[in-house]
C-alpha cells in the first residue's frame, strides 16, 4: 500500500530552524507541526498566519479561550475552513508579505510575515520573562500586522484585530506570576 502523502525533502517540507527551536513551548512546537500539515494538505507552499491562527485555534485552548465559545469561534474557524475552497484561493501562489514585519531570512517554506511572527513571538516570551515563546505569544504577533491573512480572516469573522490584541493582552496577564515567572 502507498503512503498517502509521498515523502518529501526537507527544502519542499518546508524545513525551518524553528522545527528544533528551543525557544518554543512544546506545545507551540505541535502548533507549528499542524499548520504545516495544513499548508501541505492546502496545496500552498508556505506556512502564513493563516494557517498559524487555524492550528492555534484547534490545538491551544489558551488561544482558543481568547475568542470565546460563542458563535463568534464557529464562524472564525468556519472562515479558516472555508480557505481551501473560497475566498482563500486568491492566496494561492501569493507569498503573504505586507512588509510591515522585518523579513527573516533562511525561511524557507515559511511567508514572510508568519516567520516574522514567529520570531516575533519569542521575542514577547523573553519581554515577558519566558523562557518558551506559547501559543499566545504567537497569537499575539500574528494579530499584529493589520494586513497579515490571519487579520483578514478575523476582520472576515467579525473580529477586528485591535479588539483581539486587548483580549490577548488579557489571557496573557493571567500568565504572569507575581516573580515574572510565566506558566505557559
Amino acid at each position: 500500500m502507498q503512503p498517502r502523502i509521498p515523502s518529501q525533502s526537507a527544502r519542499e517540507q518546508g524545513i525551518h530552524r524553528a522545527d528544533n527551536d528551543a525557544r518554543l513551548s512544546e506545545e507551540l512546537a505541535a502548533v507549528i507541526a499542524g499548520a504545516r500539515r495544513r499548508a501541505l494538505r492546502d496545496g500552498d507552499r508556505h506556512i502564513d498566519t493563516a494557517h498559524l491562527l487555524h492550528s492555534l485555534l484547534e490545538s491551544d485552548p489558551d488561544a482558543r479561550a481568547v475568542f470565546g465559545d460563542g458563535p463568534q469561534i464557529a464562524r472564525l474557524l468556519g472562515y479558516l475552513v472555508q480557505r481551501s475552497i473560497g475566498y482563500g484561493l486568491r492566496w494561492q501562489g501569493v507569498v503573504e508579505d505586507s512588509g510591515a514585519l522585518p523579513v527573516v531570512p533562511a525561511a524557507e517554506g515559511w511567508s514572510p510575515l508568519a516567520a516574522g511572527a514567529l520570531e516575533y513571538a519569542c521575542e514577547r516570551a523573553a519581554l515577558r520573562g519566558g523562557d518558551l515563546a506559547c501559543g499566545i505569544d504567537l497569537l499575539a504577533a500574528i494579530v499584529a500586522d493589520p494586513e497579515s491573512r490571519a487579520v483578514e480572516v478575523l476582520h472576515r469573522a467579525g473580529i477586528e484585530s485591535p479588539e483581539a490584541l486587548i483580549w490577548i493582552e488579557g489571557r496573557l496577564e493571567e500568565y504572569v506570576g507575581g516573580a515574572g515567572e510565566t506558566a505557559c
